[in-house]
C-alpha cells in the first residue's frame, strides 16, 4: 500500500511541476488566461466521456 501512495506523490510532483513550467511560459500564459475558461471544461467533459465509454456504461 505504501508503494502506491509513494508513487501516487511522486506522479503528483511531476503534474504540479508540468504545469508550473508550462503556466510561467509566457506564450501559454497568455493563451491560458485567454482561452483557459472554455479550454478547461471541454477538456473535464471529454475526460468524462471518455470514462463512461470506457467503462462500459452505455453498453446494452
Amino acid at each position: 500500500m505504501s508503494a502506491y501512495v509513494i508513487v501516487f506523490l511522486v506522479l503528483l510532483a511531476v503534474w504540479i511541476a508540468a504545469g508550473r513550467y508550462f503556466a510561467t511560459r509566457p506564450a501559454i500564459a497568455k493563451t491560458l488566461s485567454r482561452w483557459g475558461h472554455i479550454l478547461l471544461p471541454l477538456v473535464l467533459i471529454g475526460l468524462g466521456v471518455l470514462i463512461l465509454i470506457e467503462g462500459g456504461a452505455f453498453g446494452l
